[in-house]
């Protein structure tokens, strides 16, 4: 093989017993998780927002941040979920860039994964025990899902990885909601063949096992805009597009039928300041069509404490080093109008 083997790597037992999820913890947990499940599963009509960085850069911009959140959500928690997004894995179209805190644990050094694999264990400890969110990661690499599997409570498979047989088989064996995204070409139909996969049995070899999945019902779709063989970013969020999404994903006979809008990516075109406006006519679309709010549980939108985006190296606090992100000032005015507006 032309590859370097660098070192042997903890597995993902010896690291949960290194940061270990007390009885406290997981008890926190489990609460956060049903009242997620409610929502797609219909029992609860509260809103969800996935929300939160675009990737996760710097741990004590990231805990910041999410203490905010808290305290936006305590007093919006009549109608709306915030499930903070802590994104320690970053894909790249090409491989180059930075892949996230699970590679870089400082995005100004070289990428060490042990350390990395010890950070985001940590900061997503630090988010559960600090504010009582337990949060969402990208499932990017399936087999590293186990070094976090107990303190998830939501996971999204991206666009690049929503048609690979191994992302749905792992989905499949996830008891908490697992969105997935419609791939970068828009192709509605693979999307929903990735949720008919996640939601059924599968048998499978997993971390070296042969394993039975037990299939996922809160597995649903993710809607990020698309791009066409020219390269030119479109937008599936319009009343239209959720139509017809609606009558497509009726027709699979799936449980809980669910989608969340992701307010950037594609359907932005990257451009962050959009996020505001989309999400506002989703939620107008929600107020038009009974069947279009049934399905729609709410919105994935990407924000941190400064607007826009800067280089590595800049060191900006709380400015994303990846994707343009909304910052806190604007974010909290929109939760606050998403919650008037519900």
């Amino acid at each position: 093989m032309n590859m370097e083997f660098y070192r042997k790597l903890p597995i993902p037992k010896d690291i949960k017993e290194q940061y270990p999820l007390t009885p406290d913890l997981a008890a926190l947990k489990e609460a956060e998780d049903k009242e997620i499940r409610d929502i797609f599963e219909g029992r609860s009509n509260k809103f969800l927002l996935v929300i939160g960085p675009c990737s996760a850069d710097n741990e004590d911009s990231v805990i910041d941040y999410i203490s905010r959140l808290r305290k936006v959500q305590d007093k919006v928690s009549d109608k709306i979920v915030i499930v903070p997004r802590i994104y320690t894995n970053k894909p790249r179209t090409t491989g180059e860039g930075y892949k996230g805190m699970l590679h870089q644990p400082n995005p100004n050094e070289r990428p060490d994964m042990l350390k990395g694999i010890i950070a985001i264990r940590a900061l997503h400890m630090r988010a559960l025990k600090e504010t009582g969110f337990s949060c969402a990661d990208e499932m990017l690499y399936p087999e590293n899902h186990r070094y976090l599997s107990d303190v998830l409570s939501y996971v999204a498979v991206g666009a690049r990885s929503v048609e690979n047989q191994q992302h749905r088989l792992c989905a499949s064996g996830l008891d908490i909601p697992c969105g997935m995204k419609n791939p970068t070409s828009g192709d509605i139909s693979i999307m929903l063949n990735s949720i008919v996969a996640a939601q059924h049995s599968h048998t499978f070899i997993y971390r070296g096992w042969e394993v039975k999945s037990l299939g996922n019902p809160f597995a649903h779709a993710i809607l990020r805009g698309y791009v066409d063989d020219r390269g030119v970013s479109h937008p599936n969020y319009h009343y239209e597009d959720l139509i017809n999404l609606y009558e497509t994903y009726s027709a699979k006979g799936l449980s809980n039928t669910a989608v969340l809008i992701d307010t950037n990516h594609a359907n932005s075109g990257k451009k962050y300041l959009e996020q505001i406006r989309i999400a506002k006519e989703v939620l107008h679309s929600c107020r038009h069509n009974k069947d279009v709010r049934s399905m729609v549980k709410g919105l994935m939108i990407e924000s941190y404490i400064e607007d826009g985006c800067q280089k590595i190296g800049e060191n900006v606090y709380g400015k994303s080093i990846t994707d343009p992100c909304l910052g806190w000032d604007k974010t909290e005015k929109l939760i606050y109008d998403i919650a008037d507006s519900l």
